[in-house]
C-alpha cells in the first residue's frame, strides 16, 4: 500500500519539533535570565522632582554623607533630608533658581518634596543601616561612588547571592568606621584593603549572620 505522506514529512515533523523544543529554551532562559535582580534592577535612575546632584554637593563641594542622611549610624534606615536641611543653604544660594521651586514650595507650605526612592528592598528583607556603616562598611560597597552620579544609579543588584557574599566575606568591604564616608578612601601604603578589613573582623568580632533569620525575620 503506497503511504499516505512522503518519507521528506517525517524529517520535517523532527526538525519543527527540534526548532520548537529549542525556542522554548531559550525563552525559559532568557526570562530567567533578564528577570534577575543583577539584570532587571541594577542601571535602575528613576527622575527626581529635583534634579539633586550627588557630584556637585557630595564631590565637587565635599559636603560629607552625614550631613543629608544623618540617621545611618543610629537607625535602620537612611533619612532623606527634610526640606529644611536643603534649605539650611538654598536661603542664600541660588535662591531664585527654577529648578529649586518645588524645594522652595515645599519649605512654604510644609509638604515634602515627593523624592522617588532608588534602592529599594523587598519587604521581607531585613536591613539595617547602622549595624553596617558602624562595622565600617562604607556607603560605597553598596551603592557604589555617589560622588561621581549627577543622578543617582543603582549599580548593585542587592539580590540575596550578593549580600551573602558579603556575609560570608566581609573583609574586603570594611574600613574605620570613622571613613565610612570617604568615598575615594585607599588603605594605606604596605597594607591592602582585605588586610585592614580582617584587622576589624578580629577588633571588633564581627561574624555576620548567614541563616535565613539574619535579614528574613
Amino acid at each position: 500500500m503506497k503511504p499516505i505522506f512522503p518519507k521528506s514529512l517525517d524529517f520535517l515533523i523532527r526538525a519543527a519539533g527540534a526548532g520548537l523544543g529549542f525556542t522554548i529554551l531559550t525563552s525559559v532562559v532568557a526570562y530567567t535570565y533578564f528577570t534577575l535582580p543583577v539584570v532587571q534592577d541594577t542601571g535602575y535612575r528613576p527622575e527626581q522632582p529635583v534634579p539633586y546632584s550627588h557630584k556637585l554637593h557630595a564631590g565637587n563641594l565635599g559636603m560629607d554623607c552625614y550631613y543629608c542622611h544623618n540617621t545611618v549610624t543610629k537607625a535602620g534606615f537612611a533619612a532623606v533630608p527634610s526640606t529644611e536641611t536643603c534649605m539650611n543653604c538654598h536661603t542664600r544660594v541660588k535662591t531664585d533658581s527654577a529648578l529649586l521651586a518645588p524645594v522652595r514650595k515645599s519649605y512654604a507650605t510644609g509638604e515634602p518634596v515627593k523624592w522617588v526612592k532608588v534602592h529599594i528592598l523587598p519587604d521581607y528583607a531585613y536591613f539595617n543601616h547602622s549595624a553596617h556603616v558602624t562595622a565600617g562598611v562604607s556607603c560605597v560597597s553598596c551603592h557604589g561612588r555617589v560622588d561621581q552620579m549627577v543622578e543617582i544609579t543603582q549599580v548593585k543588584p542587592l539580590n540575596m547571592g550578593w549580600c551573602l557574599e558579603c556575609h560570608r566575606n566581609p573583609a574586603p568591604n570594611l574600613r574605620p568606621a570613622e571613613l565610612v564616608t570617604k568615598l575615594d578612601w585607599e588603605p594605606p601604603a604596605g597594607k591592602t584593603a582585605t588586610e585592614i578589613g580582617m584587622e576589624i573582623v578580629k577588633a571588633k568580632g564581627i561574624n555576620p549572620p548567614v541563616n535565613c533569620g539574619g535579614c528574613h525575620r
